[in-house]
């Protein structure tokens, strides 16, 4: 419980913009033992989460972790918009699972191009687009050689090199997206076009943002399974 009660707490806290003294003294208790169930080196009550779960007016199961929604709901397949009406419906050819997933990715994607839209910086959207494009690719050449009778010449580069080459193209956008970021290929884009919290986004994309926040809590689960 504590790695993500400790993450969430602190998240919601500066998301709100207040003080770990005026938090602390609001949830009626002091800000060392704030600061400790912040830092996570020591656990609270079930009646703290209870309590801070009001104050931040969140569920338990979010602050938990165990949610990536704020009202705790549990996600279902039919709970996400749909992207396109040509794969309209809960399963695709059978499966839940691929349809889950489409949707996530999906749904995640119009926040991310809305995103580029606001910044209107032809640099950043190259860049991102770009290693999507080259994640996709990656992804279905992979599936596509896995079945020994399909016909290598669909691409121009060579089986031996394409996996490693795609792989250096990729970190190269993101190399190129950082630079534009920072500033070091002329003016950085506002920045103020990528201001968010979790509240926002759930105000702003409220037919996407569940998916979003799935994706990111499904994405780092994977991280972590990676011993990082």
């Amino acid at each position: 419980m504590a790695m993500e009660f400790n993450r969430i707490i602190t998240l919601l806290r500066k998301e709100r913009g207040i003080t770990q003294k005026q938090a602390a003294a609001d949830l009626g208790i002091s800000q060392a033992q704030l600061s400790h169930y912040e830092k996570g080196i020591r656990e609270c009550g079930l009646e703290f989460v209870v309590q801070v779960a009001d104050y931040y007016g969140v569920s338990c199961d979010y602050l938990l972790g165990r949610s990536a929604e704020r009202s705790g709901r549990t996600l279902s397949v039919e709970d996400l918009p749909e992207s396109a009406p040509a794969t309209a419906g809960s399963t695709w050819h059978g499966s839940v699972l691929p349809t889950m997933y489409k949707k996530l990715i999906a749904n995640s994607l119009e926040i991310l191009f809305d995103l580029l839209d606001r910044c209107r910086d032809k640099r950043v959207v190259t860049a991102v687009s770009n290693y999507l494009m080259l994640a996709v690719y990656a992804m279905f050449r992979q599936l596509y050689q896995a079945a020994p009778k399909n016909v290598a010449s669909m691409f121009r580069i060579g089986p031996a090199r394409w996996s490693h080459a795609a792989e250096a193209a990729m970190a190269a956008q993101r190399g190129k997206l950082d630079g534009v970021l920072a500033g070091e290929d002329g003016p950085a884009p506002d920045a103020a076009a990528f201001a968010m919290n979790t509240e926002s986004l759930a105000k702003n994309y409220p037919r996407h943002a569940t998916s979003l926040m799935n994706l990111v809590k499904n994405s780092e689960e994977t991280v972590r399974g990676q011993g990082l």
